[in-house]
């Protein structure tokens, strides 16, 4: 053998390792990436929260029955949940900027091609494209945990957070406004011009470094250069050995399998309230508490907006006092708040102000969940982790619609939204205790490999 090459081998082994390229991001980096992001998610929220709005519209044209509208909301619910759970891999394996790229293109393509929708296949099939719109929220929080400093790392995502009401008013205001003239098919191609201007904006967003340093980690593994790959891991606190598995895989190892149950299982509960008290919010205040609709409108657009400032206020209650206790405190008011306005408030006065209340806890408390979902998965499946997770809101979804509807028929509206909504949100906070606990401004090299 030629010593030469071997002690070659042995010199180059030793030399200090190239660490990230890009370690250091400037604030204003961080500006840019924010309200790229915000205005992402808002259009993303208007295609999301569009197609519900439109459905019956669309069924009367198409001549569907309940039956059959409520079969292809189901279905396109399921197919989304398919295309929401590939998001993370591609995260966690492609880049954030690429996933984010992607999100947003799904967005703009999910609009865009519903206009054109001739039957209830191929509506399924194109909706299934929201997946990636629905999913905006998982990479956003995987990028800008990375992106943005420890100490105000959940206040600055609050502010992206908030463009889940904004798409809702916005959603509100321009079928309000132009469905009479556009037509159904209209209103969703006007959401496809902003998506696409938002994609072409993301091109100049600067990749993550945390992104950046496990990709040099894994080159090094390809490489066989693994005990270089295992110091520049040690480094960066990424963990060489775990990430040589599948990424979804790597969700239920032991060393975060419990953590990945439970904050799981919470998703899904707590999306039973969601349901409940966001998307069939007028059937619970009409039915439930004798609110007129036109009245019931005003409540949730004074609700939503009491909701952004919620968000704000979970962001910063998160950093100051850590996310977990912040979440599982709000859940639990939350339910206590609608259970006040179910069994209680009287009158529209008491059930606006019990209503509003319940849905700034509620509706709020994503700031510091989604951070909190960001920060609790190490790098290695970050992607992976908050889009797994973000995907079991429209599986408690599913579970909460049909809840509702066997128990509303047999004990009336408000039994069957404290059945369907009330005691899963609470449970939702008591099955927070058995997540992850991170102290509030800790870097993310500290908290997990």
């Amino acid at each position: 053998m030629d010593t030469t090459i071997v002690e070659k081998d042995v010199v180059e082994s030793m030399k200090p390792i190239n660490y990230s390229k890009s370690e250091t991001v400037s604030k204003g980096q961080v500006i840019y990436a924010s309200i790229v992001a915000f205005f992402a998610w808002v259009f993303s929220t208007y295609d999301f929260i569009l197609f519900g709005t439109l459905l019956p519209i669309m069924a009367a044209e198409f001549h569907w029955s309940t039956a059959q509208s409520a079969g292809v909301a189901t279905w396109v619910s399921v197919t989304t949940f398919i295309v929401s759970l590939t998001v993370g891999p591609i995260a966690d394996y492609f880049g954030r900027r690429n996933a984010l790229m992607i999100t947003t293109a799904g967005a703009a393509l999910s609009s865009g091609l519903t206009g054109f929708t001739m039957g209830p296949l191929y509506l399924i099939i194109v909706r299934a494209l929201s997946g990636f719109g629905y999913s905006e929220q998982a990479v956003n929080t995987t990028y800008l945990s990375e992106m943005a400093g420890a100490k105000k790392r959940g206040f600055v995502y609050s502010f992206i957070q908030g463009g889940w009401p904004i798409g809702v008013l916005f959603a509100s205001f321009i079928t309000a406004v132009l469905l009479p003239s556009l037509g159904w098919r209209g209103v969703f191609w006007v959401g496809t011009i902003p998506a696409v201007i938002i994609m072409l904006l993301r091109i100049k967003l600067k990749e993550s470094p945390k992104y950046e340093q496990m990709r040099e980690v894994r080159e090094l593994i390809k490489e066989g250069k693994l005990d270089q790959a295992k110091a520049l891991g040690q480094k960066t606190g990424i963990d060489s050995e775990k990430m040589t598995k599948f990424s979804v895989t790597q969700l239920f190892a032991p060393d975060i399998r419990k953590h990945t149950i439970f904050l799981g299982i919470a998703i899904t509960l707590n999306w039973f309230a969601i349901q409940i008290f966001s998307v069939l919010s007028t059937t619970v205040l009409t039915e439930g508490k004798g609110i007129s609709f036109h009245n019931s409108l005003f409540m949730l657009i004074f609700s939503n907006a009491l909701a952004y400032v919620g968000y704000v206020t979970h962001g910063y209650l998160g950093d100051k006092f850590g996310r977990r206790g912040t979440i599982i405190v709000s859940w639990i008011l939350a339910g206590l708040s609608y259970t006040v306005m179910l069994f209680l408030a009287h009158g529209y006065w008491p059930v606006l102000i019990s209503y509003s209340i319940g849905l700034f806890f509620l509706i709020g408390s994503y700031a510091a969940l989604y951070t909190y979902m960001g920060e609790s998965f190490p790098t290695r499946i970050r992607g992976t982790g908050a889009a797994f997770i973000n995907a079991m809101g429209p599986v408690g979804a599913i579970l909460a619609s049909l809840l509702f509807t066997v128990t509303v028929s047999g004990f009336g509206a408000v039994t069957a939204t404290f059945l369907a909504g009330v005691i899963p949100l609470i449970l939702s906070g008591i099955l927070m205790f058995g997540t992850k606990s991170i102290a509030p401004s800790k870097e993310l090299e500290e908290i997990s490999q």
